[in-house]
């Protein structure tokens, strides 16, 4: 007996619209499977991890701190993933966008000027785009997977930043604590209400998102993106760069993640250190593909994942579970999305033999 999977003829479009329900109800459900097995009352959890986080208005200010990098991330990765460009380094991207944006308030701490955000927010993109523009260079020009060489540049990155704030960038009145000086006020990306901690960093997420969503919907540019994702050789006859597309889809992720990175360094924490993300970069992974790779999907996607994060948090304290509570719940989650893709796209088929079959979900 064997297992095989037949391409079905066309893919349900109903059951792609709801899939990411589907999976967020599973997540829910399996979760609650595991807090019980952990000896804690399923319902009380579940209310600790999704419904308690968003009774108070600081903890609406912590969703959008967390949301913003997911959501940045997230639509530059659903760009490079449509074009069939697969960017697994988007966390080095991020910690390189926060050390090229700080070099400003790290290195020329006494410069106060309203152009230091700026310049601050320019130079962690570029930061972003040329990090990621090493695994495009190596595909583009000798045909190297770029995900291998995307994700072994997160390690090199999160090694140099462990480096630079606890050797040259180390603030001499720091007490020897592994940290670079804090930015100055015209270094800190402000609040957006007086209610809370969140910044404009989320703002940007918003923004972003909306128009890479117009950039896909009716510019020429999203045309490229969709037909060479599709098919590399229906684009070249179209007259689409291949390789054009690599550089654009790795240095626009690249970007977006490095603005991600240098947001949250100066609007949630104000300084750098050797551990400046949770693993935003990763987790975006999930947040694309929980959105359908849609810009706007991923806005509600980002939350979700936020609220996972939000709500492990508190139930340390509230019911005493381990942190890594959330990495379980992303994993289902990531799990349950992709399974439910696989199902709206082949039929699992069980071969008893050189004749007999047996289809599992034989309906479209």
């Amino acid at each position: 007996m064997r297992i095989e999977l037949e391409r079905r003829p066309r893919m349900s479009g109903f059951f792609a619209i709801v899939s990411p329900l589907v999976a967020l109800l599973l997540t829910v459900i399996f979760g609650g499977i595991m807090f019980a097995l952990l000896g804690k009352d399923p319902v009380d959890a579940l209310y600790s991890f999704f419904i308690e986080p968003l009774l108070e208005v600081w903890s609406l200010h912590e969703l959008a701190i967390k949301a913003a990098p997911l959501i940045l991330i997230g639509v530059g990765l659903s760009v490079a993933y449509r074009s069939n460009n697969w960017n697994i380094g988007a966390e080095g991207q991020f910690t390189i966008g926060a050390i090229t944006g700080s070099i400003l308030p790290v290195v020329f701490y006494e410069w106060h000027s309203p152009l230091l955000l700026p310049l601050m927010l320019i130079m962690g993109m570029v930061g972003g785009a040329l990090y990621a523009a090493i695994p495009a260079l190596l595909k583009a020009r000798f045909n190297t997977n770029e995900i291998l060489t995307s994700l072994m540049l997160v390690y090199i990155a999160q090694l140099f930043l462990d480096w630079l704030v606890r050797g040259a960038w180390r603030d001499p009145a720091g007490y020897n604590f592994p940290q670079s000086r804090s930015f100055v006020t015209e270094g800190v990306l402000p609040e957006m209400l007086s209610s809370g901690r969140a910044h404009y960093g989320f703002a940007f997420a918003i923004l972003a998102a909306v128009g890479v969503w117009f950039m896909m919907r009716y510019m020429l540019k999203g045309f490229q993106v969709v037909v060479l994702g599709q098919s590399e050789r229906a684009g070249r006859f179209a007259g689409f760069s291949s390789r054009g597309m690599i550089w654009f889809s790795m240095l626009f992720s690249g970007a977006l993640a490095g603005l991600a990175g240098i947001s949250e360094v100066s609007g949630s924490i104000g300084h750098l250190q050797p551990s400046i993300s949770p693993g935003y970069g990763f987790t975006a992974i999930i947040v694309a593909f929980l959105g359908r790779l849609n810009p706007l999907g991923i806005i509600a996607s980002g939350l979700v994942l936020a609220l996972t994060c939000l709500g492990g948090e508190g139930a340390q304290l509230s019911i005493g579970v381990s942190d890594k509570v959330t990495r379980v719940f992303q994993g289902l989650l990531l799990f349950f999305v992709l399974s439910c893709d696989t199902l709206i796209l082949y039929r699992v088929r069980l071969v008893f033999g050189k004749g007999r079959a047996l289809v599992a979900g034989a309906g479209r």
